[in-house]
């Protein structure tokens, strides 16, 4: 998996640099053997689990547990002491601390006793919709993502990856720290993905840049800071939608015109834009190589639930084998609980979460996501969230919480019914000082609908 570490392109003393601290890949595969011994020295464990904190030892954990064998189960390092002991007590993971420092002579990297079927990492999910769940990642599937990734951006050894995100979820450890040691390309983590720290590595090299809206949002409010990165090869957004407004400011800035992807903890990445393709505000691309989808709609609908197969799917959820089995549907595609549509080219658009983003209101079906970029196109609108609440009349309400200045709710109003369906203009608008956020920068609808419940009672 870990192809950087046979040393198929060399080495250099800052080959991963995190937080301002570089390793060579010969640093990093002696520390990472060092981890592999004392998992040895533990005898048979299920899995292992590391504070997840933007350090080498977190890389090191990881490449460690790949190395053994033995599944490396990421916790969150600001978990509160709940979610620590459910993530360890559910995994039975024993934690382990890391000392980077210490070497070992490298064993294979592809041990006799771990098969591509055999896991590679358990990340948990954020309990949105109930106690965390324990999402088990073969080996297979994360270099058939990467794989398939790094065709569609053309992502290689030639590249400097470049990203400050955490390293317990799927875009800043799989893609994040996996993929720069499976492609060759070196890794630039900033510790913090500031637009400064930003700016700088792309005075440093950084060539492919990875980050989630928030990150590009404050990119984008940082004029220097973004002219800094005109001359990257690539930048990336995922984790949730980029608004609209935020990828026009980006191409004006940086001359890039932002690449999306799609994907979810169980399903890794499914669909992206390509490097060189064309690439559309609002858009998350085609379907990588290998993966197909589908939308399960209701009649004379264009939009409906994208459900999902391929190699790079998740094993199942660790000890539910019965949410595991409601995960699927009974032909075996993927429910990824998303509303979508797709045009006649194949490229997908996300509108958000079947829970929270179809908004059925009047007879119509709404998608939240497009009445949110359409409120964000409004100069005054710095944040928006648009959810759908119970109605007699109209069965659901459309109710847009924004962060604005100097406008009324009676502006936003007509101005989103002038760029969409009348139907799909807000019927309140409430104004709040920032939408709430978790640590991906996904909007938190279901606290805003919570508040909603407890006005109306």
């Amino acid at each position: 998996m870990l192809t950087a570490l046979t040393g198929a392109f060399g080495d250099r003393a800052d080959a991963v640099s995190v937080a301002g601290r570089a390793a060579s890949y010969e640093d990093l595969l002696g520390a990472a053997a060092a981890v592999a011994a004392d998992l040895a020295g533990w005898g048979p464990v299920p899995a292992f689990a590391v504070t997840a904190t933007a350090s080498l030892e977190t890389v090191a954990a990881v490449v460690g547990g790949l190395l053994a064998g033995v599944p490396c189960v990421p916790v969150p390092p600001d978990a509160g002491p709940v979610e620590r002991d459910h993530i360890l007590r559910d995994s039975g993971a024993r934690l382990l601390e890391v000392d980077f420092a210490r070497r070992a002579p490298a064993p294979g990297l592809v041990p006799s006793a771990a098969a591509a079927e055999d896991p590679a990492l358990i990340l948990y999910t954020s309990g949105t919709t109930g106690v965390p769940k324990g999402v088990v990642l073969s080996r297979a599937a994360i270099v058939a993502d990467l794989d398939a990734l790094a065709g569609a951006w053309e992502w290689g050894p030639q590249d400097v990856l470049v990203h400050g995100l955490p390293l317990f979820h799927v875009h800043g450890l799989v893609l994040g720290v996996l993929g720069a040691l499976r492609t060759g390309s070196r890794l630039l983590h900033t510790g913090r993905p500031t637009p400064e720290a930003y700016a700088a590595a792309a005075a440093a090299g950084g060539s492919l840049f990875f980050g989630v809206p928030t990150v590009w949002s404050r990119i984008a409010a940082a004029p220097e800071a973004a002219t800094a990165l005109a001359g990257a090869r690539l930048l990336v957004s995922g984790s949730a939608a980029l608004p609209t407004p935020v990828f026009r400011d980006l191409e004006r800035s940086t001359g890039h015109r932002v690449v999306e992807r799609y994907g979810m903890t169980e399903t890794l990445i499914t669909i992206s834009g390509r490097a060189g393709g064309q690439v559309a505000p609002g858009t998350v691309g085609t379907a990588l190589e290998g993966i197909a989808t589908r939308l399960v709609t209701e009649a004379g609908a264009e939009i409906g639930e994208l459900q999902v197969k391929g190699p790079t799917l998740f094993s199942g959820y660790l000890g539910r084998p019965d949410a595991t089995a409601a995960a699927y549907t009974e032909d075996g595609w993927f429910r990824t609980g998303d509303i979508a549509a797709v045009d006649g080219e194949g490229v997908h658009r996300i509108v958000g979460r079947a829970s929270t983003d179809m908004i059925k209101s009047g007879g119509y079906r709404i998608g939240a996501g497009e009445v949110e970029n359409a409120l964000l196109d409004h100069p005054r609108v710095r944040e928006a969230a648009v959810v759908g609440v119970p109605d007699a009349d109209l069965g659901e309400r459309i109710v847009a919480f924004v962060v604005a200045e100097a406008v009324s709710g009676g502006e936003l109003t007509d101005f989103v019914a002038a760029r969409l369906s009348v139907h799909k203009r807000p019927r309140e608008v409430r104004f709040i000082e920032a939408v709430p956020r978790n640590a991906m920068g996904k909007p938190q609808k279901r606290l805003l609908l919570e508040g909603e419940e407890r006005r109306r009672t």
